[in-house]
Protein backbone atom coordinates (compact mmCIF):
# COMPACT_ATOMS: atom_id res chain seq x y z
CA UNK A 1 0.00 0.00 0.00
CA UNK A 2 1.00 3.25 -1.29
CA UNK A 3 0.58 5.28 2.30
CA UNK A 4 0.22 8.79 0.44
CA UNK A 5 -3.20 10.10 0.51
CA UNK A 6 -4.07 6.52 2.21
CA UNK A 7 -7.59 7.16 3.95
CA UNK A 8 -7.34 5.55 7.58
CA UNK A 9 -9.08 5.24 10.56
CA UNK A 10 -7.52 4.22 14.33
CA UNK A 11 -9.56 3.78 17.66
CA UNK A 12 -8.24 4.64 20.63
CA UNK A 13 -6.20 7.36 19.09
CA UNK A 14 -6.25 9.48 22.04
CA UNK A 15 -2.77 7.79 23.94
CA UNK A 16 -0.18 5.58 23.66
CA UNK A 17 0.35 3.04 20.28
CA UNK A 18 -3.30 5.30 18.25
CA UNK A 19 -1.73 8.23 19.30
CA UNK A 20 1.79 7.58 17.89
CA UNK A 21 0.11 5.36 14.68
CA UNK A 22 -1.56 8.53 13.64
CA UNK A 23 1.96 11.22 13.93
CA UNK A 24 3.27 8.10 11.66
CA UNK A 25 1.04 7.73 9.00
CA UNK A 26 0.20 11.31 8.38
CA UNK A 27 3.88 12.36 8.85
CA UNK A 28 4.02 9.61 5.87
CA UNK A 29 1.19 11.20 3.67
CA UNK A 30 -1.80 9.55 4.88
CA UNK A 31 -4.90 11.07 5.56
CA UNK A 32 -5.95 9.46 9.36
CA UNK A 33 -8.80 10.06 11.74
CA UNK A 34 -8.74 9.11 15.45
CA UNK A 35 -11.65 8.20 17.67
CA UNK A 36 -11.23 8.51 21.48
CA UNK A 37 -13.48 8.90 25.03
CA UNK A 38 -11.92 11.98 26.32
CA UNK A 39 -12.56 15.21 24.54
CA UNK A 40 -9.52 17.40 25.90
CA UNK A 41 -7.02 14.29 25.41
CA UNK A 42 -8.45 13.36 21.58
CA UNK A 43 -8.26 17.38 20.57
CA UNK A 44 -4.81 17.47 22.07
CA UNK A 45 -3.58 14.56 20.05
CA UNK A 46 -5.18 16.27 16.99
CA UNK A 47 -3.40 18.72 17.55
CA UNK A 48 0.06 16.94 17.78
CA UNK A 49 -0.31 13.93 15.27
CA UNK A 50 -2.71 16.12 12.57
CA UNK A 51 -5.29 13.55 12.60
CA UNK A 52 -9.13 14.41 12.20
CA UNK A 53 -10.69 13.82 15.89
CA UNK A 54 -13.85 11.87 16.37
CA UNK A 55 -15.28 12.18 19.93
CA UNK A 56 -16.39 8.29 20.22
CA UNK A 57 -16.97 5.40 22.19
CA UNK A 58 -16.35 1.94 20.10
CA UNK A 59 -18.78 0.30 22.47
CA UNK A 60 -21.87 2.71 21.35
CA UNK A 61 -23.89 1.51 17.94
CA UNK A 62 -24.40 5.16 17.82
CA UNK A 63 -20.96 6.03 18.01
CA UNK A 64 -19.97 3.41 15.81
CA UNK A 65 -22.13 5.16 13.29
CA UNK A 66 -21.20 8.17 13.62
CA UNK A 67 -17.06 7.35 13.03
CA UNK A 68 -17.81 6.11 9.79
CA UNK A 69 -20.18 8.59 8.73
CA UNK A 70 -17.70 11.32 10.25
CA UNK A 71 -14.67 9.28 8.46
CA UNK A 72 -16.02 8.89 5.40
CA UNK A 73 -17.37 12.26 4.87
CA UNK A 74 -14.19 13.99 6.19
CA UNK A 75 -11.73 11.25 4.49
CA UNK A 76 -13.87 10.60 0.92
CA UNK A 77 -13.28 7.12 2.02
CA UNK A 78 -11.37 4.31 4.14
CA UNK A 79 -8.43 2.31 3.30
CA UNK A 80 -7.53 0.91 6.65
CA UNK A 81 -9.38 0.28 9.92
CA UNK A 82 -6.42 0.08 12.91
CA UNK A 83 -8.57 -1.55 15.54
CA UNK A 84 -6.81 -0.61 18.42
CA UNK A 85 -8.87 1.05 21.54
CA UNK A 86 -8.44 -1.70 24.15
CA UNK A 87 -9.30 -1.71 28.16
CA UNK A 88 -7.72 -4.21 31.00
CA UNK A 89 -8.84 -5.58 34.30
CA UNK A 90 -6.47 -8.30 35.98
CA UNK A 91 -7.60 -9.80 38.72
CA UNK A 92 -7.22 -13.45 40.32
CA UNK A 93 -9.57 -16.01 39.49
CA UNK A 94 -11.02 -15.26 42.89
CA UNK A 95 -12.13 -11.64 41.74
CA UNK A 96 -13.46 -12.56 38.14
CA UNK A 97 -17.22 -11.09 37.81
CA UNK A 98 -19.41 -11.33 34.74
CA UNK A 99 -19.15 -7.54 34.95
CA UNK A 100 -15.70 -7.27 34.55
CA UNK A 101 -15.72 -9.98 31.60
CA UNK A 102 -18.50 -7.85 29.91
CA UNK A 103 -16.31 -4.36 30.37
CA UNK A 104 -13.40 -5.75 28.99
CA UNK A 105 -15.05 -7.89 26.14
CA UNK A 106 -17.26 -5.03 25.12
CA UNK A 107 -14.35 -2.95 23.97
CA UNK A 108 -11.47 -5.48 23.21
CA UNK A 109 -14.03 -8.16 21.17
CA UNK A 110 -17.37 -7.06 20.64
CA UNK A 111 -16.49 -3.32 19.46
CA UNK A 112 -13.48 -4.40 17.41
CA UNK A 113 -15.78 -6.77 15.79
CA UNK A 114 -18.83 -4.57 15.14
CA UNK A 115 -16.24 -1.90 13.66
CA UNK A 116 -14.20 -5.21 11.23
CA UNK A 117 -17.76 -5.36 10.46
CA UNK A 118 -18.76 -2.26 9.10
CA UNK A 119 -15.14 -1.34 7.80
CA UNK A 120 -15.61 -4.95 5.77
CA UNK A 121 -18.35 -3.71 3.73
CA UNK A 122 -17.15 -0.65 2.58
CA UNK A 123 -13.81 -2.61 1.55
CA UNK A 124 -15.74 -5.58 -0.08
CA UNK A 125 -17.14 -3.30 -2.32
CA UNK A 126 -14.12 -1.09 -3.31
CA UNK A 127 -12.42 -4.63 -3.30
CA UNK A 128 -9.73 -3.59 -1.37
CA UNK A 129 -8.84 -2.82 1.95
CA UNK A 130 -6.94 -3.09 5.34
CA UNK A 131 -7.74 -4.35 8.99
CA UNK A 132 -5.01 -4.33 11.42
CA UNK A 133 -5.98 -5.64 15.10
CA UNK A 134 -3.46 -4.55 17.86
CA UNK A 135 -3.71 -7.77 20.17
CA UNK A 136 -1.06 -8.17 22.51
CA UNK A 137 1.24 -11.15 23.49
CA UNK A 138 -1.10 -11.63 25.91
CA UNK A 139 -2.94 -13.46 23.15
CA UNK A 140 -0.09 -16.49 22.55
CA UNK A 141 0.12 -17.12 26.23
CA UNK A 142 -1.30 -16.98 29.47
CA UNK A 143 -0.35 -15.78 32.65
CA UNK A 144 -1.35 -15.11 36.27
CA UNK A 145 -4.47 -12.19 37.06
CA UNK A 146 -4.77 -12.86 32.75
CA UNK A 147 -7.88 -14.58 33.37
CA UNK A 148 -10.02 -11.60 31.56
CA UNK A 149 -7.88 -9.48 29.54
CA UNK A 150 -5.53 -12.94 28.01
CA UNK A 151 -9.09 -14.17 27.23
CA UNK A 152 -10.05 -11.13 24.83
CA UNK A 153 -7.06 -11.01 23.30
CA UNK A 154 -7.32 -15.02 22.43
CA UNK A 155 -10.29 -13.94 20.98
CA UNK A 156 -8.99 -11.00 19.08
CA UNK A 157 -6.64 -13.50 17.52
CA UNK A 158 -9.00 -15.91 16.57
CA UNK A 159 -11.22 -13.53 14.93
CA UNK A 160 -8.36 -12.09 12.97
CA UNK A 161 -7.84 -15.33 11.97
CA UNK A 162 -11.13 -16.20 10.85
CA UNK A 163 -11.22 -12.14 8.94
CA UNK A 164 -8.23 -13.57 6.83
CA UNK A 165 -9.70 -16.64 5.72
CA UNK A 166 -13.23 -15.38 4.67
CA UNK A 167 -11.80 -12.11 3.64
CA UNK A 168 -8.75 -12.76 1.08
CA UNK A 169 -11.07 -13.42 -1.56
CA UNK A 170 -12.16 -9.55 -1.60
CA UNK A 171 -8.36 -8.63 -1.67
CA UNK A 172 -8.86 -7.65 1.95
CA UNK A 173 -5.72 -8.40 4.38
CA UNK A 174 -6.46 -8.97 7.76
CA UNK A 175 -3.20 -8.56 10.24
CA UNK A 176 -2.69 -8.67 13.88
CA UNK A 177 0.40 -7.24 16.00
CA UNK A 178 1.10 -8.82 19.29
CA UNK A 179 3.25 -6.22 21.46
CA UNK A 180 4.88 -7.05 24.86
CA UNK A 181 4.98 -4.44 27.38
CA UNK A 182 4.61 -0.88 25.91
CA UNK A 183 5.21 2.43 28.33
CA UNK A 184 1.75 3.67 27.69
CA UNK A 185 -1.35 4.80 29.80
CA UNK A 186 -2.85 1.80 29.52
CA UNK A 187 -4.14 0.19 32.28
CA UNK A 188 -3.54 4.14 34.22
CA UNK A 189 -7.02 4.84 35.32
CA UNK A 190 -5.87 8.63 35.14
CA UNK A 191 -5.08 8.32 31.51
CA UNK A 192 -1.22 9.18 31.89
CA UNK A 193 1.29 8.63 30.03
CA UNK A 194 3.45 6.15 31.52
CA UNK A 195 7.56 7.75 31.82
CA UNK A 196 9.36 6.21 29.24
CA UNK A 197 12.19 3.68 29.64
CA UNK A 198 15.34 2.88 27.97
CA UNK A 199 14.99 -0.73 27.93
CA UNK A 200 11.53 -1.04 27.09
CA UNK A 201 9.17 -0.84 24.19
CA UNK A 202 7.74 3.04 23.05
CA UNK A 203 4.40 3.32 21.37
CA UNK A 204 7.10 4.14 18.59
CA UNK A 205 7.81 0.50 17.64
CA UNK A 206 4.81 -0.44 17.64
CA UNK A 207 3.52 2.46 15.25
CA UNK A 208 6.47 1.73 13.01
CA UNK A 209 5.43 -1.76 13.04
CA UNK A 210 1.78 -1.00 11.51
CA UNK A 211 3.65 1.56 8.91
CA UNK A 212 5.98 -1.48 7.64
CA UNK A 213 3.12 -3.33 7.26
CA UNK A 214 1.00 -1.24 5.90
CA UNK A 215 3.25 -0.39 3.00
CA UNK A 216 4.26 -4.07 1.94
CA UNK A 217 2.70 -4.11 -1.30
CA UNK A 218 -1.05 -5.37 -1.38
CA UNK A 219 -0.16 -8.16 -3.02
CA UNK A 220 0.96 -9.70 0.21
CA UNK A 221 0.55 -9.17 3.82
CA UNK A 222 1.37 -10.33 7.38
CA UNK A 223 -1.25 -12.11 9.19
CA UNK A 224 0.54 -12.04 12.36
CA UNK A 225 3.46 -10.18 14.01
CA UNK A 226 4.90 -10.01 17.54
CA UNK A 227 7.15 -7.08 18.90
CA UNK A 228 9.34 -7.57 21.92
CA UNK A 229 11.97 -5.54 23.79
CA UNK A 230 15.04 -6.35 23.18
CA UNK A 231 16.59 -6.34 26.60
CA UNK A 232 13.65 -5.31 29.11
CA UNK A 233 15.66 -6.56 32.22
Amino acid sequence: MNLENAKILITGGSLGIGKAAAKNLVKNGAKVVITGRNRKRLEQAARETGAHPVLADVTSETDREKTFNETLSTLGGLDVLINNAGIGIHVPLSEVTLEKFQEVFSTNVFAAALMAKQAAEIFKTQKSGAIVNIASTSALKGYETGTIYSASKFALRSMTQCWQAELRKFNIRVMEINPSQVTTAFGNSEGVERPEEANKLRSEEIAHTIKCMLEMDDRGFIPELTVFATNPW
